[in-house]
């Protein structure tokens, strides 16, 4: 089995920062991409941002040149450093990692428990 952890979130004021943080552990042969979505209270899930193993980055348009998202391929982890937040950010913050188990076997999609992020105005 794979699992994942957040930790990182909490309450803050508008401006200020986080740094979230997602580790994988359990049987891991490869992580191609690992992401980052959030869920605020009456609303969809949605992406915040994605990295490949390669490093190769995608935001959403609401969180560019405010978030920036990066992994450390060695310890299985994915970060999230949120900077000059704003109450809209206020959501349950969710990792997620794309797992292949064994070499030649299939890929699949792990969640971790989420971490709520609570920005104050």
């Amino acid at each position: 089995q794979v699992q994942l952890v957040e930790s990182g979130g909490g309450l803050v004021q508008a401006g200020g920062s986080l740094r979230l943080s997602c580790a994988a552990s359990g049987s891991i042969f490869s992580i191609n991409l690992m992401g980052w979505y959030r869920q605020a209270p009456g609303k969809q899930r949605e992406l915040v941002a994605t990295i490949t193993s390669g490093g190769t980055t995608n935001y959403a348009d609401s969180v560019k040149d405010r978030f920036a998202i990066a992994r450390d391929n060695a310890k299985n982890t994915v970060y999230l450093q949120t900077d000059s937040l704003k109450p809209e950010d206020t959501a349950v913050y969710y990792c997620n990692a794309y797992v292949r188990q064994l070499r030649l076997g299939p890929t699949q999609i792990y969640w971790g428990q989420g971490t709520q992020v609570t920005v104050s105005s």
